[in-house]
């Protein structure tokens, strides 16, 4: 016999029409109306290029490399070189970055539903026109601007576009706005402003993705780059002036000399590696099919510590079985009546997926009206005329939820709980669907129970392992669950979370802010946990001062994935999930967030190495500078030396350290720790070259080739001890990356062709001793300066 549960229709069931033809479509398209504002999840190439290259660094570097290049040898504009190479790396590595991040947009993407020729297909976002007629269930993202056409109950959500939380019914006629999404119900919508002129698109243009607005790394780099703005120009200015004073008899050595000065100035290669260590960073996750949407991420979740987990599809798997079903009444055909609710709900949730698997839809029973599954009321239901001719209303929800508290029913219920079972009540009802949902508190008065459903939950597999890196990086664990919360509780007990044993049922949390800050500190474990409630939680925790990430997969986490600071969505997940979270697991792995804070603490600790080494060699420029103004005496290097000694142990060592593994953890004030490291080192770089310069000033009659090369000496030993700390802890790798900058020095000095390129040639004794021994007794008094402050970093 035929299976009537669905209402008759067909492909025409839109007006009468299918959607638009193929010829209109083609139309649409000619005239430009299509949704061509693509979901952009990286810079264009071009952007890319011109980020790299047309930088204010760059700028200056390659005016002094002019210059340069006018009067003096090209031995002395080997820095613009060196730029150059360095920008042509950031640029392939993050068109590399951008290639990666942009397949797995296209994995991750939204795809609507569209009807086209009388059939119903999947198209992507982006290939949607004018007038096209667009279906819409339960955690649809709305992707452009339109006007409702037919509609189940449908209710959507507009809170990330107009702030307000409660969820907006909408009626055939009715507009819907691009941004916002379905939490209820179903139906279909033609689209009337597509591309640019849809309202979510105004409201992105200025929210580019891949950019890092809300990096500390990247804002401390910037505060940085301002000190060294106002440091060198002063001193850039008395350089220059003094060096035209001193060489007055020589034009090109005073250009050469001033171009020596201001070169190791500009830290030319500190935002290079930034954004190359990041562009590494999303390459690597890429492999494991993780979705960077926003770089910050990277970075943000490596500080992370608190991360609130929703139990379904994070902590257990999206897909259930059903364990049992308790009859409760006998003359009730429960799996008849199962059967007959799953084939009535064309977006069934995973529950009510696990029912459809083990119960097929019954014959002659025809559905009359539906009550979509809502988070908030946390039911669904529908009537039906049986194959009697009697007519019955149904619903099947949270059993806490439809029946009062006390009921003989809730004891067994919580006893399945109580084994991580997920149990829900199938319940005759005697009042119109139509009346529960405008007041859901009638519930209770209004149904019979008839039977209970268990469903059992698979633990992930990667959970437990995932859950214990987390405790053993200080990272507290917090489940908010929408499910019954004695159950929960029992899921984190088999994961062994600290608080399981003390569930929390969240209908019962207190309101006032001060006092739900308490109470979400104090407990680990939350049931009955509504959507705004999860909104409400995450900001009271961020009250406390705690950094938070939020993980989910269905709509009822949308809100507290926008608000956390880091949100984290399954790939299986509904769109509108995936498109307000920051990162994104497209194979719902769990255990790929420990590879995410990985590359963070990666990213965060080998940047502050790198900016330890580029900031000394400011601080020890500038101050360098101002030796020679109050000295009045010619600058002790070329740009060939400085290029020589600041590839040696800064540019090619922060290559290998920027890339490297790290799993330091974390913490605040980038730019306090990189400044105690860089002042004291930059300031005794400086006076150990100082003094070894002067001495050979006395030792040698104007030998300024001499002077030159045993302040060269001075400047790179201390350089090199400095280079030896930013190491630590120490690897065979990191010894060998010291030990071949000190040798390829060495060779420098000893190979004459090379002596002769960079003018360099220790002359005599004294000075080149003198200047072993100002770097020796500059690098013992580094590593005290460093200890006492490591001490005090570490007690913080």
């Amino acid at each position: 016999m035929k299976n009537q549960l669905d209402e008759p229709g067909g492909t025409t069931r839109v007006g009468g029409r299918g959607g638009l033809t193929a010829a209109e479509v083609a139309e649409r398209v000619a005239a430009g109306q299509v949704n061509d504002v693509p979901a952009r999840s990286s810079r264009s190439v071009g952007e890319i290029v011109r980020s790299n290259l047309f930088t204010r660094i760059n700028a200056i570097i390659g005016v002094l490399f002019v210059i340069v290049m006018i009067v003096g040898p090209v031995q002395d504009g080997l820095f613009g070189g060196v730029i150059l190479a360095n920008t042509l790396i950031g640029i392939i590595q993050e068109v590399r970055a951008k290639r990666t991040l942009d397949q797995l947009a296209i994995v991750g993407e939204s795809r609507p539903r569209v009807w086209r020729d009388g059939q119903r297909v999947e198209l992507s976002a982006s290939d949607i026109v004018i007038d096209d007629t667009i279906d819409l269930g339960q955690g649809d993202k709305i992707v452009v601007d339109g006007t409702v056409t037919s509609g189940d109950n449908l209710e959507v959500d507009e809170s990330l576009l107009t702030g307000e939380a409660d969820p907006v019914v909408k009626q055939p006629g009715d507009p819907v706005m691009s941004g916002s999404f379905v939490v209820a119900g179903s139906g279909t919508f033609t689209a009337t402003r597509v591309g640019r002129e849809a309202y979510a698109s105004q409201l992105a243009e200025e929210a580019k993705r891949f950019s890092l607005v809300n990096s500390e790394l990247r804002n401390g780099i910037d505060r940085i780059l301002k000190f060294v703005t106002y440091a060198i120009i002063p001193a850039g200015v008395a350089l220059i002036i003094t060096q035209f004073v001193v060489n007055d008899d020589n034009f090109s050595e005073a250009i050469r000399r001033m171009v020596g000065g201001l070169v190791p100035m500009v830290p030319e290669g500190l935002v290079l590696l930034t954004s190359l260590a990041f562009a590494v960073g999303v390459v690597r996750l890429g492999k494991k099919q993780c979705l960077v949407q926003e770089l910050p991420a990277i970075e943000g979740l490596a500080r992370v510590d608190t991360v609130c987990l929703d139990k379904t599809g994070t902590l257990t798997e999206a897909s259930m079985d059903i364990d049992e079903v308790l009859q409760l009444l006998p003359d009730v055909p429960a799996e008849a009546v199962l059967g007959a609710l799953g084939a009535a709900d064309e977006r069934p949730n995973a529950s009510l997926q696990a029912i459809i698997e083990s119960y097929p839809a019954p014959e002659d029973w025809r559905r009359t009206a539906t009550a979509p599954f809502s988070s908030a009321r946390r039911w669904s239901g529908a009537s039906f005329v049986e194959p009697s001719g009697a007519e019955s209303a149904w619903l099947l929800g949270a059993p806490d939820t439809m029946l009062p508290a006390g009921h003989s029913v809730l004891t067994a219920a919580d006893s399945y709980g109580a084994r991580g079972l997920r149990v829900l009540l199938l319940a005759r009802c005697s009042r119109p669907l139509d009346v529960l949902m405008e007041d859901p508190a009638a519930v209770p008065d209004a149904v019979t129970p008839a039977a209970l459903v268990v469903i059992k939950q698979r633990v992930r597999q990667e959970a437990p392992a995932t859950l214990r890196y987390f405790a053993d990086q200080g990272v507290t664990a917090k489940v908010i669950s929408g499910d019954n919360a004695v159950s929960v509780g029992a899921v984190a007990s088999s994961l062994s979370l600290p608080g399981a044993e003390r569930p929390v049922d969240a209908r019962f949390l207190p309101e006032d802010p001060r006092e739900l800050a308490d109470a979400v500190e104090e407990n680990s474990i939350f049931g009955r946990v509504g959507p705004q409630q999860k909104r409400d939680m995450v900001g009271a925790l961020q009250s406390r001062g705690h950094t938070v990430a939020m993980t989910g997969d269905g709509v009822n986490d949308v809100l507290a994935l926008k608000d956390a600071d880091i949100g984290v969505g399954m790939g299986s997940g509904s769109p509108a999930t995936r498109a307000v979270a920051q990162i994104v697991l497209l194979n719902n792995n769990f255990s790929a967030l420990p590879s995410v804070v990985a590359e963070g603490r990666r990213v965060i600790g080998n940047i502050e190495r790198v900016a330890n080494l580029f900031l000394t060699k400011t601080v020890y420029s500038v101050l360098m500078a101002l030796v020679v103004v109050i000295a009045q005496v010619p600058y002790p290097f070329l740009p060939r030396h400085i290029t020589l000694v600041g590839s040696l142990t800064i540019g090619i060592p922060a290559f290998f350290i920027a890339l490297a593994p790290n799993k330091e953890r974390a913490r605040p004030d980038f730019v306090g720790r990189v400044l105690r490291f860089a002042i004291p080192a930059g300031t005794l770089a400086a006076t150990a070259t100082s003094v070894a310069y002067l001495i050979a000033r006395s030792v040698y009659d104007d030998n300024l080739d001499a002077e030159t090369s045993a302040a060269t000496l001075a400047l790179f030993l201390t350089a090199l001890w400095a280079l030896a700390i930013i190491a630590r802890p120490y690897t065979w790798w990191r010894v060998l990356l010291v030990l071949t900058m000190a040798v390829s020095f060495a060779v420098v000095l000893v190979v004459p062709w090379l002596q002769e390129f960079f003018q360099l040639k220790l002359v005599g004794v004294a000075a080149p001793w003198a200047a072993v021994a100002c770097a020796a007794v500059a690098g013992l008094v580094l590593e005290v300066v460093w200890a006492r402050m490591r001490r005090r970093l570490d007690a913080k």
